[in-house]
C-alpha cells in the first residue's frame, strides 16, 4: 500500500484496502488480549509483595476483570473458527415449511420470528424478500436477507431440519403433533466478485402486485419481481422494495447467491458440505428438536448441547446452539452416541 503505483488501479486499491481491513481486524484483538494478559501478570506480581488484606481487595477486584477477558477471548476464539472464503458475507436464509401441514406452516411462521429476535440480538438486519403464507396459518416459505459481520459464518449453523413437538392449538382434541420446517443457507454473493456471468436469454422475468404490505402504489402496481433461471431451474422473487427497479436489484443478487452456491456445490464440498445431507423435510432427517410437551427442552442433535428454557430459544437466545456448533469443527453428521430423547415416540 506504500508503493507509489498503489493509487494507479483505484479498484485493485480498494481491494487491497478491504483486506488489509479485515486483516487488521483479526490481529488488532490478538495484539490486544496479549497485553492485557501482560498488565494481568504485571498486576498479579505486584499483589504479591504486599499485605495480605491488600491482596484480598485486588483478587476481588481482579476477578471481575478476568472474568470479563474470558469472555473477550472466548468471542475471539469463534472468530477463529470463521475462515471460510464467505464467512463474513451476509447471507441469505430460506425456510420452508414440511410435514405437519398447517402445523409446518405455523412452525416455519415460529421459526422466522425466532431468527428475526436473534439477529436483533446480534445487531443484524434481517429482510424479508419473499414470503408465501400458508392456506389457514403461517407460512409456507420465506426468503430474507441476513446483513452483519459474519452473518453467513454464524448462520450457516443452522441449515438443517428442524422439528417441533407439541400440543397443536389447531387440533380440538389437543393431540401432540411433530411438525418439520428446513432452513437453507447460502452466502450473499456480490455480482462484481461473483465471476458469474448470466446471460439474459438464460432469465424469464415475471412482476406481479405485492402482497405485502408497503406504500400506496405497492398494491396496485407490479412492483414484485420474479427471475427464473431456465437452464437451472432456480426461481428467486422479491417484493419488499417499493419499486420494480429496486426488486429486481434484488432479486437478481439472490438469484447469483444461489447460482454460485449451486456451482460451488457441484465443484467444491466444502462451502455447501452440509447442504446435500440435510435430507427430506421429515422424520428422522432433523438437526435439532424443539419439545414443547410432554417436557420442554431443546436439543441440538449435532452436538448433544440442550436447554429446558425453551422460550428464550424461541426468543432468539441461539448463540449456545451455533457456537457449540463451530466449537466443534463445522460437524456435517450427528457425533457419536447422541440420540434423540423423543426418537420413540
Amino acid at each position: 500500500m506504500a508503493a507509489e503505483s498503489f493509487w494507479n488501479n483505484r479498484e485493485q486499491a480498494q481491494k487491497f484496502i478491504d483486506e488489509a481491513s479485515v486483516l487488521r481486524k483479526k490481529i488488532d484483538p490478538l495484539l490486544q488480549a496479549e497485553k492485557q494478559l501482560e498488565d494481568f501478570r504485571v498486576m498479579v506480581e505486584l499483589a504479591e509483595g504486599e499485605p495480605e488484606a491488600e491482596q484480598i481487595k485486588h483478587q476481588r477486584g481482579l476477578a471481575g476483570d478476568l472474568a470479563k477477558f474470558a469472555g473477550d477471548l472466548d468471542a475471539l476464539e469463534l472468530k477463529v473458527f470463521l475462515n471460510g472464503p464467505h464467512d463474513r458475507n451476509h447471507c441469505i436464509l430460506s425456510i420452508n415449511s414440511g410435514a405437519g401441514g398447517t402445523e409446518a406452516c405455523d412452525w416455519a411462521n415460529m421459526l422466522l420470528r425466532m431468527y428475526q429476535r436473534w439477529c436483533e440480538h446480534r445487531g443484524w438486519n434481517a429482510e424479508i424478500t419473499d414470503a408465501l403464507a400458508g392456506e389457514t396459518a403461517g407460512i409456507k416459505n420465506v426468503t430474507m436477507v441476513i446483513e452483519g459481520e459474519n452473518a453467513y459464518g454464524f448462520c450457516k449453523a443452522e441449515r438443517g431440519v428442524h422439528r417441533l413437538v407439541r400440543i397443536s392449538p389447531f387440533d380440538a382434541n389437543k393431540r401432540r403433533h411433530t411438525s418439520f420446517a428446513s432452513v437453507d443457507v447460502i452466502a450473499e454473493i456480490e455480482e462484481a466478485s461473483a465471476d458469474i456471468a448470466v446471460p439474459s436469454s438464460e432469465l424469464q422475468i415475471d412482476t406481479f402486485r405485492s402482497g405485502g404490505k408497503g406504500g400506496q402504489n405497492v398494491n396496485k402496481v407490479e412492483t414484485a419481481v420474479r427471475i427464473t433461471h431456465i437452464p437451472t431451474g432456480i426461481v428467486v422473487a422479491s417484493q419488499s422494495q417499493r419499486s420494480q427497479h429496486q426488486n429486481r436489484a434484488t432479486a437478481m443478487k439472490l438469484l447469483l447467491s444461489r447460482i454460485y452456491a449451486q456451482r460451488l456445490d457441484a465443484q467444491k464440498a466444502e462451502m455447501e458440505r452440509f447442504y446435500g445431507e440435510k435430507g427430506s423435510v421429515s422424520w428422522g432427517n432433523q438437526i435439532r428438536s424443539y419439545v414443547f410437551q410432554p417436557y420442554r427442552m431443546v436439543k441440538d442433535l449435532r452436538t448433544a448441547i440442550q436447554t429446558s428454557n425453551v422460550q428464550a430459544v424461541m426468543d432468539g437466545d441461539l448463540d449456545e446452539f451455533v457456537n457449540g456448533w463451530l466449537r466443534a469443527g463445522c460437524p456435517t453428521k450427528r457425533m457419536a452416541g447422541v440420540k434423540d430423547e423423543d426418537e420413540n415416540d
